[in-house]
């Protein structure tokens, strides 16, 4: 049994396959070369799958049998496992990014040619990116009627209960120590506050899960929009790394919407559906991550400018709500879904840096790093996406900030220099009278900087520069 970003008992159609007929299994976890992008996606991810392997293998151990792990090429170390063993099958769950797609190939042909039976298995999404096609018989372009197939219910697999037991295999082989891989962060240790958030592994998503459907459901469609307010299911990394099934969160809402009122339902039900989404434009689309779907942004005139992008990435850019953002990202190697489109729009349409640059900086810090969610998110904020928000919708960081956050809780929490300051002036602190600076030990340029652009400014020379690609095309 291959395990990969399906790092889970439950819900696991290559497990179950494995333990059918009672024979031994050996579960194994390759680290594959960093390069290939299959593995963590970046440092923050890194540190989660330390944990979550370590999880893992205490799970395993619970059934009687044992995690190894081993580093190198898929192909020869599966090899060399069912050399080892006896064993005549290899099961795995099948991925959906290019990298991953194109090495399953490779292993799946040599090994059949050597005699070895091989099944891969759905579950990692709610559909399969290989058959559910439009009415046209394409792949879909569009959200809303990929959300209708979504919604119809007919591609999502039933839940499954997790093994008994296992019996094992694993003692015939030698695996590597966990520690040896250097997953976690040392000197210094970055990541020391992200256990205040998070406990990577399966039993940890099941629980989160049930928490949300127990109370944090309701009121989700106007609540998650706010990021002082506990409205998120926090799910996230454990889909990225595949420690709880999108199906089982799927039929977990079923019949609720009588409690929590059908939108909050349907719009929860939505954000599944659009990492469903986000993955079918990834199957089909294979150069999402590095290359413009609208090909007239392939002119636009970026900005190169590294002072103003470390200035975005330590949340010292002026904006109360766009550097709390970029603090929570680094602190806690997550950010509020509504502020991330904040911090986004404000990198590539008020700096006008290219959006290639903030998803590689999302995928290196963010826990729920997702190949496909990374790329497609930027591109549909930068506007040169699938489905994408128009280029000319510009999100004013202030404007934002008092709506989503008016009493600044979110600000207060994230950058401290600003808790003492009024409401009214918490998400506008260089408008705020020199008194009121003062009575919140604010000192700016001193304490905290003022903005480095003017919004308005940067929103019209945007708009100048997209209607020239515009017109160019």
């Amino acid at each position: 049994m291959w395990f990969r970003k399906d790092l889970r008992l439950h819900d696991n159609l290559a497990l179950m396959e494995a333990c059918a007929g009672r024979r031994p299994v050996v579960p194994v976890y390759i680290r594959e070369s960093a390069e290939l992008g299959t593995g963590p996606l970046g440092a923050a991810q890194a540190w989660w799958l330390h944990h979550s392997l370590a999880s893992l293998k205490q799970s395993l151990r619970k059934l009687g049998t044992d995690l190894l792990l081993i580093s190198g090429d898929p192909l020869s170390a599966i090899e060399s496992l069912a050399k080892a063993t006896g064993a005549d099958a290899v099961v795995w769950n099948r991925r959906y990014d290019p990298p991953g797609m194109a090495i399953d190939a490779r292993v799946k042909s040599a090994l059949k040619s050597r005699g070895v039976a091989v099944k891969s298995f759905a579950g990692q999404l709610l559909h399969e990116p290989s058959t559910l096609v439009s009415g046209s018989g394409t792949p879909y372009r569009v959200f809303a009627p990929f959300w209708r197939a979504i919604e119809a219910g007919e591609h999502v697999l039933e839940p499954l209960d997790s093994p008994n037991a296992i019996a094992s295999a694993a003692d015939l082989c030698r695996s590597e120590d966990l520690g040896s891989w250097n997953l976690l962060s040392k000197n210094p240790d970055w990541a020391h506050a992200f256990p205040e958030v998070w406990t990577p592994g399966e039993a940890a998503a099941l629980e989160k899960l049930a928490d949300f459907i127990d109370g944090g459901l309701d009121g989700y469609a106007q609540g998650r929009d706010f990021p002082g307010k506990p409205f998120t299911s926090m799910l996230s990394p454990h889909l990225a790394m595949g420690e709880i099934a999108p199906a089982r969160i799927w039929h977990a809402t079923r019949g609720l919407g009588s409690r929590t009122g059908s939108s909050d339902v349907v719009q929860f039900r939505k954000e599944l559906a659009w990492r469903d989404f986000s993955y079918h434009l990834l199957f089909h689309f294979p150069n999402l991550p590095h290359s413009n779907w609208d090909d007239r942004f392939d002119r636009f005139a970026w900005r190169s400018d590294r002072s103003l992008f470390r200035r975005w990435t330590t949340g010292m850019t002026g904006y109360p709500i766009v550097d709390a953002g970029m603090r929570q990202l680094w602190q806690h190697g997550w950010m509020h879904n509504r502020v991330r489109m904040i911090t986004a729009s404000f990198l590539a349409k008020d700096l006008m840096i290219n959006w290639r640059h903030g998803e590689a900086w999302f995928r290196d810090t963010l826990v729920d790093a997702d190949a496909a969610s990374n790329a497609a998110n930027w591109q549909w904020v930068a506007g040169s996406g699938a489905d994408a928000a128009p280029f000319f919708r510009i999100f004013n960081p202030v404007l934002q900030g008092e709506k989503f956050d008016p009493n600044g809780e979110y600000v207060r929490r994230f950058v401290p220099e600003l808790a003492n300051l009024e409401d009214r002036f918490i998400h506008r602190p260089f408008d705020a009278p020199t008194a009121a600076l003062r009575k919140a030990g604010v000192t700016l340029d001193r304490t905290y900087p003022r903005p480095v652009v003017d919004h308005g400014v940067a929103r019209e020379h945007a708009l100048q520069v997209y209607k020239k690609m515009r017109d160019n095309a």
